[in-house]
């Protein structure tokens, strides 16, 4: 099987991406589980505009995807993209963090989509 090629300098921007904690956890907890911008913001106690512009930043970059489910704007991780590989890899040696979404879940808080 080819795999295709990815330029280092898109590589780089991905490894940017990811250098960032929030965005790094973000992207660990989508591995596992559909997330809406509302969860994000209680599990990082950030603002609303900050956690927006951290989802807009791996959108553009093709790491995750957003699905509309009625008022809410759902992402997941986008296992289509060429990075995808990468993505995956860098993730098998991160902790889990479904206990987040636990947490979230125990208070709550967590977003129910259906």
């Amino acid at each position: 099987m080819q795999v295709s090629t990815v330029e280092i300098e898109k590589v780089a921007t991905i490894l940017k991406l990811l250098g960032d904690k929030t965005r790094l956890t973000m992207v660990k907890m989508l591995d596992t589980n559909d997330c809406c911008v509302c969860e994000f913001v209680e599990i990082f106690k950030t603002s609303q505009p900050a956690i927006s512009q951290h989802v807009r930043k791996l959108k553009d970059a093709g790491v995750v995807r957003e699905t509309r489910r009625g008022q809410w704007i759902i992402y997941s991780l986008n296992k289509e993209s060429d990075y995808y590989p990468l993505v995956n890899t860098l993730l098998e040696h991160l902790p889990n963090q479904d206990y987040k979404l636990k947490e979230l879940e125990e208070q709550g808080l967590r977003i129910s989509c259906d």
